[in-house]
């Protein structure tokens, strides 16, 4: 447990901009085995941000006006908020693979654009459409439900932290050793590092729908059985969205950098939403 823990935060200090104490952080230690090892806790990772930013924007919902635009306003600072805990490391990683595989055909090319700092027209435009679709979903899903909208946070934020640790087991790190940030932690996952994402996973799912069968928090006119209906249609888009990013990502680079993972978690998770509400 006590491994456990220090791979936790060790993966909480990489993925986000949550600062640990000092002596906290002297404790979790660092080593390329330990970093390798924390990648399986993104799902976690994502676990923290999901419910954090659910009860934020669920404080927000009971605070502002009940009507669409009170939802959407909850939303927009809600998406706020998960930035600004992660730094708009995903949303860079978006912007990247959007400059790289948009500006050329080239394989070489594609990898030097995705290695440079600026933003360019393909990255700015992109990312400004995600958050753009992001928080209109979000905030058709409050508008729904506040309590919908807690659970789709957080599912979606460990969902979408799952599928790009089996990019990692599945394609190749093409990134380039001497200038990627990400080549020791994405380089490679052992199998137990996947086991631990993939409990993760598991672990935030079954909570989630037991909470929701034992308690019927979500005020909508769903039976449990349509409600589980509707999770499993988000986590299918979710899957398809990450199937077809992987065939991409195998087909124009012949693998995966560490800007290809930001860019699969952001996908992801606005497929989730995408799947969820059209299910609805």
């Amino acid at each position: 447990m006590t491994q456990f823990t220090r791979h936790y935060l060790l993966s909480l200090q990489y993925f986000t901009r949550i600062s640990l104490p000092k002596k906290l952080a002297d404790w979790v230690g660092w080593c390329p085995v330990m970093l390798r090892a924390s990648t399986g806790h993104f799902p976690g990772v994502g676990l923290l941000i999901g419910t954090l930013v659910g009860l934020f924007t669920w404080a927000l919902l009971l605070l502002l006006p009940a009507t669409g635009l009170g939802a959407l306003v909850a939303a927009a600072l809600g998406t706020a908020l998960s930035v600004r805990l992660t730094g708009a490391l995903h949303e860079d990683g978006l912007a990247d693979v959007a400059d790289g595989l948009g500006g050329s055909d080239d394989r070489v090319r594609s990898l030097a654009i995705m290695k440079d700092s600026h933003v360019g027209a393909f990255g700015a435009v992109t990312v400004m459409l995600a958050l753009l679709c992001k928080v209109a979903l979000l905030g058709l899903l409050g508008d729904v439900s506040a309590s919908l909208l807690v659970v789709a946070l957080i599912l979606a934020h460990v969902v979408s932290r799952t599928w790009p640790l089996l990019t990692i087991r599945l394609l190749k790190n093409v990134s380039d050793p001497a200038r990627s940030k990400s080549k020791l932690m994405a380089d490679q996952i052992s199998p137990r590092a996947l086991a631990t994402g993939v409990l993760w996973f598991f672990s935030a799912l079954a909570l989630t729908v037991y909470a929701q069968v034992a308690t019927n928090v979500i005020a909508i006119e769903l039976s449990n059985a349509d409600l589980l209906q509707a999770l499993a249609t988000a986590l299918v888009a979710s899957l398809l969205a990450w199937v077809w990013l992987t065939r991409w990502f195998s087909r124009r680079l012949g693998g995966f950098t560490g800007d290809c993972l930001g860019a699969t978690q952001q996908v992801c998770e606005l497929a989730f939403y995408l799947g969820l509400a059209v299910s609805l």
